[in-house]
């Protein structure tokens, strides 16, 4: 049995689906930090931007999509120390600020590039005290054939399956993925190398 999300959640999110999901992450803010970051570096790849977020000492490093959806943006992260972990994560513009840091729910998602095989994995919705962002961090466990994939294809597709009603879709353009990735793979190296 698939779900999207508990009822806490439902009249966050009616709204968001009503609009047919046509919008979906914008935000420079990290997972799990309701802290606004330092944008620097920022570099425009067609459709896709690379930056490094930097707060204090703390360095982190992302690729963004943020031309299919007005309120929606999907990034590759990396943290500096840690450059070989990235992570993939959605982010949703929602109408408020939300009063609590939580996890909202676990759901089965399948990612797709162009038409390489589905991968099946979970996404976790989580919401984060003083930031207006909904967030879906993936559980991968082969990101790097991944972030290939991405580098190489044309759209990314995510599906998260919900308990009666027909899956969620949401499509990134991954026009200019490749060198936005590139670029902060190689800015991460370099601060780990400093």
């Amino acid at each position: 049995m698939f779900f999207l999300c508990d009822a806490t959640l439902m009249p966050i999110l009616k709204p968001f689906a009503l609009a047919t999901f046509s919008a979906l992450l914008s935000s420079t803010a990290l997972p799990s930090m309701a802290a606004t970051f330092n944008i620097d570096a920022e570099q425009p790849h067609d459709h896709w931007q690379s930056m490094a977020l930097t707060l204090g000492s703390e360095r982190h490093f992302r690729a963004v999509e943020t031309h299919s959806y007005s309120d929606a943006t999907l990034s590759l992260n990396a943290t500096q120390g840690v450059c070989d972990l990235p992570w993939l994560e959605m982010r949703v513009t929602l109408a408020e600020q939300q009063g609590e840091s939580r996890a909202v729910n676990l759901v089965p998602t399948r990612i797709r590039v162009d038409d390489t095989p589905i991968i099946d994995t979970m996404a976790e919705f989580i919401t984060e005290r003083g930031d207006d962002g909904f967030y879906a961090h993936f559980y991968l466990s082969d990101l790097q054939t991944l972030m290939a994939q991405m580098s190489q294809g044309e759209q990314l597709f995510i599906g998260f399956d919900q308990q009666d009603s027909d899956p969620w879709y949401m499509t990134f353009s991954l026009d200019g993925a490749d060198d936005a990735i590139a670029r902060i793979q190689r800015l991460c190296d370099r601060a780990d190398d400093q």
